[in-house]
C-alpha cells in the first residue's frame, strides 16, 4: 500500500515523476468547485477537462469532487455549460 503525502513532503520535481495520487495536493487551493446536482445534467465536460483527474464519474451517476487531490484551478467550473459548478471559498 502506498502511504499518501501532503505538498510539504513533496521533493524537489516530485510531482513530475511519480504518481500525482501518491500526494495530497488538495491543501494546495484557495477556492473549492461545489457541484449542484439540481443543475447537473451529467454531460462531462468537467471530467474531461480536469487537469489532475480529480473528478470522478462513472458516466451515469453526478460527478464527484476529488478535493484530496483538486486544486481549484477553476477548470471544471468555467467548461460547466450549465454552471452547475460554482467556486467558492476554502
Amino acid at each position: 500500500m502506498v502511504e499518501l503525502k501532503g505538498w510539504k513532503e513533496v521533493p524537489m520535481g516530485g510531482v513530475c515523476w511519480v504518481k500525482s495520487d501518491e500526494y495530497l495536493t488538495g491543501d494546495w487551493r484557495t477556492f473549492k468547485p461545489v457541484l449542484s446536482e439540481e443543475k447537473c445534467t451529467k454531460c462531462g465536460f468537467c471530467w474531461i477537462y480536469c487537469p489532475d483527474n480529480s473528478i470522478i464519474w462513472d458516466g451515469e451517476s453526478y460527478p464527484k469532487i476529488d478535493y484530496d487531490h483538486c486544486k481549484g484551478c477553476g477548470i471544471c467550473a468555467e467548461q460547466c455549460p450549465v454552471g452547475a459548478i460554482k467556486m467558492e471559498l476554502e
